[in-house]
């Protein structure tokens, strides 16, 4: 992470929390806020574009997998700021599918999530799913 704060500026908040219908039209407003909190942070351009981009992958997994039949349910974006990381949760309440085959278009999700996150984990449980997302800060880390 880079300063980008004047001295004497308060810090940005260390944690981001929103709730939200998974819904895919809501979605972009979240992955704005999300944008906003971690240029805030100060961290450099590509990084935040990879964590934002991960991000709004698992919260659109969850608005079109979780909730099936057209059901709305809620989706939680978190996202820490640590020493030397930041970690992003993506939850949602509804039943994990696994992957359908795909035609090549599309199912590719999870795999761009894995690819542009330092670290990943999935966890599927009966009332949801919790996608974390972590990512170093520090060059070379």
């Amino acid at each position: 992470m880079t300063d980008s704060h004047p001295p004497g500026a308060p810090a940005p908040p260390a944690s981001f929390h929103r709730r939200t219908a998974a819904v895919a039209g809501r979605l972009p407003e979240l992955r704005e806020a999300l944008a906003r909190w971690l240029a805030a942070l100060g961290l450099d351009l590509e990084r935040r574009e990879d964590i934002v981009l991960a991000g709004y992958e698992a919260m659109a997994n969850s608005a079109e997998h979780a909730y099936p039949g057209g059901a709305e349910g809620p989706i939680d974006v978190r996202a820490e700021a640590l020493p030397g990381r930041v970690i992003v949760t993506v939850t949602d309440y509804g039943t994990w599918r696994p992957p359908a085959a795909s035609n090549g278009l599309r199912g590719r999700g999870l795999l761009l999530i894995d690819t542009l996150a330092d670290h990943c984990a999935q966890v599927h449980r009966d009332d949801g799913t919790t996608v974390t997302m972590t990512w170093l800060t520090h060059p070379g880390a």
